[in-house]
């Protein structure tokens, strides 16, 4: 197993630390962002820039995936404890942490029990709808902010857009035209020198312009006073009830956080030719989010910009992140007193052009052209989670999975093998059949588990392949890609015996793995009945039959 600081020389260590000065110019203003969008105060973001930081950086098996909140992340903050308390209030304060510290625990849950495969039913189009939805939320209230409008940044998205629509009258000129430079920098910038850290020179240069010019005196807002000093060890003083409220929106941060994570570590893994351990990759994200919930921090997961940012940057280790937490700490003990002037349309500004990828358009033209059924799933989560919210969202997003899954699990590969002499093909069209795999013999194949979202589909695909074909005396069941057979598909089966048995027709079994057979005979599906055909002519047509490596098939439709 590889581990974090692996890659890490004293050849290297030089720019793996320029990296990490790059990653704190990233990280420092999409953080107090990020903070204002879970209606938080920005210390909350820049103290999940230390402590939760290095911890994950120590655990994690990755060597490049950040760990920190993302708009995401805030997002569903904002969503979830809005409802329970009123923002910026000390109440919401403790919920965030207590919230970060429930995630914490459930991820850590989850790599004892080595869970992370749940991950795996939050498929693409869920994750592009959710995200994205997400992301219009957010863009938003950012765009209220460059406008300088005020309106509820906690309310509903359709509250957010008609406040906005309705606030337009009282838009601050300095305020738009702070926000139009600022974004025509950051896009542009993109394009002329990535490497630059524009997040940063927009801060800057705006923070002077607005401290120069005194346009806080024109009606541009500013960040105001951030508390100075590190962050400190507390725990979240909350009641049981309230405690317990917050359980579904952490397992909905985790559930998003977990998928989203463990694809960004394998993908870098993937293409950086090392290897990575879902479970311990789990564990940090636990760690880190314990961190986070007790040190005035909130709910911290994988940054897939900044990871990004880091892997153009031409770091390999998690140098990087240890070295932005102690940029961040020495921010916080010297240096707030700079960030108080920072005008919020610039803020806006960042965190705006941060998330538009976050819309996934891109996505949702492949999925359109890939798959309508799969890109309506990722509008129906779209939808969801802006106009209802994001733990509706989530809740719609595994019932869509299941759907998904119960939809593609119901129509398996189900072949009627063909002997290897057949000109046409080694697989029977069976829409209609209309010719056995030998003279009196039907050898068919069912390439997935025998379960209850099959059972009855194949029993059924069996009957018509012997209904369309002539004079079948015997039926053979190839299992050679049969891995599992369920209480539910194995009633199904009995069901086809007897249909069988009725018209004298011979059932009898071929490749099977050993466990199945064994399977096979324990619910009773192998009894009287031979598990190898007896008779010749069965015997040749399977002989004749190809294996499955290799076999050219035509699925039953």
């Amino acid at each position: 197993m590889d581990r974090p600081f692996v890659g890490l020389t004293w050849r290297n260590a030089a720019s793996e630390a320029v990296a990490g000065v790059t990653l704190l110019a990233i990280a420092v203003p999409l953080n107090i962002g990020y903070a204002q969008i879970a209606g938080l105060p920005p210390t909350a973001g820049l103290y999940a820039l230390v402590l939760p930081a290095i911890v994950y950086a120590l655990v994690v098996s990755s060597r490049q995936v950040v760990a920190s909140p993302d708009a995401a992340a805030a997002a569903l903050v904002a969503s979830s404890i809005g409802g329970l308390a009123v923002a910026g209030g000390d109440e919401y304060l403790m919920m965030a942490f207590a919230q970060a510290v429930i995630c914490g625990a459930l991820f850590v849950l989850a790599a004892v029990f080595k869970l992370g495969f749940l991950a795996n039913f939050l498929s693409k189009p869920i994750l592009v709808g959710f995200v994205g939805g997400l992301a219009l939320d957010i863009l938003a209230s950012q765009v209220a902010k460059m406008l300088g409008v005020k309106i509820d940044s906690g309310g509903e998205f359709t509250e957010k857009v008609s406040g906005l629509v309705a606030g337009l009258s009282t838009a601050n000129g300095w305020s738009v035209l702070i926000a139009v430079v600022a974004v025509a920098v950051l896009l542009g910038g993109r394009r002329i020198a990535r490497a630059v850290p524009w997040a940063l020179v927009v801060l800057v240069v705006a923070t002077l312009v607005v401290t120069v010019t005194g346009l806080e005196s024109q009606g541009v807002a500013v960040l105001g006073p951030v508390d100075a000093g590190p962050p400190t060890l507390t725990w979240p003083t909350l009641d049981l009830a309230t405690w317990l409220a917050l359980v579904p929106s952490a397992i909905a941060l985790t559930m998003v956080t977990m998928a989203e994570g463990l694809l960004v570590a394998r993908s870098y893994g993937e293409k950086r030719r090392y290897s990575t351990d879902p479970n311990r990759d789990l564990l940090a994200f636990g760690a880190a989010n314990l961190a986070a919930g007790t040190t005035g921090g909130f709910a911290v997961g994988s940054s897939t910009s900044r990871t990004a940012a880091m892997d153009q940057a031409g770091s390999r280790t998690q140098l990087p992140s240890v070295v932005a937490a102690t940029g961040t700490l020495l921010l916080l003990l010297f240096g707030t007193a700079l960030l108080e002037h920072i005008p919020s349309p610039a803020i806006g500004a960042i965190v705006g052009v941060a998330v538009l990828p976050l819309l996934g358009i891109r996505d949702f033209r492949e999925l359109w052209a890939q798959d309508r059924f799969e890109f309506a799933i990722g509008v129906v989560c779209f939808l969801v989670t802006l106009l209802v919210g994001a733990i509706p969202g989530i809740v719609v997003s595994f019932v869509l999975a299941l759907i998904n899954l119960a939809k593609r699990a119901s129509t398996p590969a189900i072949d009627v093998l063909a002997a290897d002499d057949n000109p046409d093909s080694s697989l029977l069209d069976p829409a209609p059949v209309g010719t056995a795999t030998a003279p009196g013999v039907v050898v068919i194949r069912l390439a997935a588990p025998l379960f209850f979202a099959n059972g009855s589909v194949f029993a059924d695909a069996v009957k018509r392949a012997v209904t369309e074909s002539s004079d079948v005396r015997t039926v053979v069941v190839d299992l050679e890609a049969v891995t599992d057979v369920d209480v539910t598909g194995a009633e199904a089966f009995s069901g086809l015996k007897v249909w069988l048995r009725d018209r004298d027709i011979t059932l009898a079994f071929s490749r099977p793995r050993t466990a199945i057979a064994e399977r096979f005979r324990a619910l009773g599906l192998i009894d009287e009945e031979p598990l190898y055909p007896t008779n010749r002519a069965a015997l040749a047509a399977i002989d004749a039959t190809p294996r499955l490596t290799g076999a050219q098939r035509k699925q039953v439709p």
